[in-house]
């Protein structure tokens, strides 16, 4: 009983340990690696382009069920004119990041993870290091670097066509003026507001990229099966993991600024 009481920790303790050294060894080989730049542009068209519409069609919706929820609460309490600054902080401080991670999580990082997978059960990153080339330069720091760039700014985007969409539900759709909701907007949103915005989608970025590069390198390892059932099951793993990580470091980044 003490046994198998221990074996729990003791393993997401190595779980954890292992996941840090693959993400601090995959940053370090970035240093001095070849066409570094080529393959960071390659990494931001996959991660940041081609995830750009999702991005748009979500924050739009999140921002027009957020306008109308918004103001059928609001107008109970005749305070429509706050509409703008509860849609502009609730998105810049919560859900522009965390919703656009999640977005990006369920397309770029599901796709690295089975990517990686994939390579990993063919034997093509068992071939670079047999030719001396280093999997983690080549495959995964171009990914992290990316994320880093790619999430602020699919953020941003996140954040502002949701904006808009709270003026379309609550100017167009609802008897509010124009004016009164830019206003808000204007008044409510600071620049520590944006700060933390981009911070989380750095942190969220970087994290989940690395949860779904690591399960995606080491599919041989962490799946009981092999083949294509193996690739499904550390895609799966990856896109959960991540998912719960973002809101986990929401939290913590949220309650540390809250605090300070």
């Amino acid at each position: 009983m003490l046994q198998l009481l221990g074996r729990v920790p003791l393993a997401v303790v190595g779980e954890l340990g292992d996941f840090a050294l693959f993400t601090g060894q995959s940053l370090r080989s970035a240093v001095g690696s070849r066409k570094l730049g080529r393959r960071i542009v390659r990494a931001l068209y996959e991660q940041g382009v081609r995830c750009l519409p999702v991005i748009l069609i979500v924050g739009l919706f999140t921002g027009l069920v957020l306008g109308l929820q918004g103001f059928y609460v609001l107008s109970r309490y005749g305070s429509n004119g706050a509409l703008g600054e509860l849609v502009s902080l609730t998105l810049v401080r919560e859900l522009g990041p965390v919703l656009a991670a999640l977005m990006l999580v369920g397309q770029a990082g599901s796709a690295l993870a089975a990517e990686l997978g994939i390579q990993r059960n063919s034997e093509q990153i068992a071939a670079l290091e047999t030719m001396g080339a280093s999997p983690h330069a080549y495959l995964i720091a171009p990914r992290l670097i990316a994320a880093v760039l790619s999430f602020p700014i699919q953020t941003a985007f996140f954040s502002l066509i949701a904006i808009e969409g709270g003026f379309l539900s609550g100017s167009l759709l609802m008897p509010l003026s124009g004016g009164v909701y830019w206003a808000s907007v204007h008044r409510a949103v600071v620049p520590a507001d944006v700060s933390e915005c981009f911070l989380k989608a750095v942190v969220f970025g970087l994290l989940t990229t690395a949860i779904c590069a690591h399960n995606g390198y080491n599919t041989h390892r962490r799946s009981r099966t092999t083949g294509a059932r193996a690739v499904s099951a550390s895609t799966t793993r990856a896109v959960v993991l991540s998912s719960i990580a973002v809101l986990a470091a929401d939290y913590l980044i949220t309650s540390l600024l809250v605090r300070s």
